[in-house]
């Protein structure tokens, strides 16, 4: 919880359909873990800092339009779904060497698990 507070966080979603994991989880406490992302992404299409979230589950990384990505987050190829975001959300500079998200991750694997249910709210 304390690097979500030191950091700014980028999670991208892909949502197609929640597994019983993501099920599992809470939206509702992602909700509030996401308040520390909000800083930078937005929950709708409108980009800030970083891109927008909403509709990001089963989106190919580096795409959202509108955003200029690092060369790194383009050429990662990664489709964004619980799996990617789970790695990428706990070790961003190692999933995607390169990319300029400046947050370190969340080392909490349940505040991951709840982010990213909230994340595949987002429409």
């Amino acid at each position: 919880m304390r690097n979500l507070a030191a950091g700014k966080f980028a999670a991208v979603v892909l949502g197609l359909s929640l597994s019983a994991a993501a099920l599992a989880a809470d939206a509702e406490s992602g909700k509030k873990i996401f308040v520390q992302c909000s800083v930078c992404h937005a929950t709708d299409g409108r980009n800030g800092t970083g891109p927008g979230l909403g509709g990001l589950l089963g989106r190919k990384a580096g795409t959202a339009p509108g955003f200029r990505y690092s060369r790194a987050m383009k050429a990662s190829e990664i489709i964004w779904n619980e799996t990617t975001l789970d790695a990428y959300m706990a070790a961003p500079q190692k999933v995607v060497p390169g990319n300029v998200m400046p947050f370190s991750g969340v080392p909490d694997a349940a505040a991951r698990k709840d982010l990213i249910s909230y994340l595949a709210t987002l429409k």
